[in-house]
């Protein structure tokens, strides 16, 4: 079982920054593919980020490309989603997802994440 806790969540003005992190409970984090998925409310989850298990291959929702970038240290088992250029649309709950098609699928509990204008 892996535990996931996401923090660095918060309130900020539009076109600030904010910086998340995901930490894992595992030795094996760097096994796992990573997303960060949010949900806005009255909406669907969106997938924001991925970036592979090796860190190589990273891929953007379009709506925050340029602005967002998701990187890991597989030393310290977390991962990071840098926000800069926040919009009120961002606003949302920020979830760290970890996948390995052996070892399973983990999610963390979420942190929010508000943007005012």
């Amino acid at each position: 079982q892996v535990q996931l806790v996401e923090s660095g969540g918060g309130l900020v003005q539009a076109g600030g920054s904010l910086r998340l992190s995901c930490a894992a409970s595992t030795r094996t984090f760097a096994n796992y593919d990573i997303r960060w998925v949010r949900q806005a409310p009255g909406k669907e989850r969106e997938l924001v980020a991925t970036l592979s298990r090796g860190g190589i291959s990273a891929d953007y929702a379009d709506s925050v490309k340029g602005r967002f970038t998701i990187a890991r240290d597989n030393a310290k088992n977390t991962v990071y989603l840098q926000m800069n250029s926040l919009k009120p649309e961002d606003t949302g709950v920020y979830y760290c997802n970890a996948d390995n098609r052996v070892f399973g699928n983990y999610w963390g509990q979420g942190t929010q994440v508000t943007v005012s204008s």
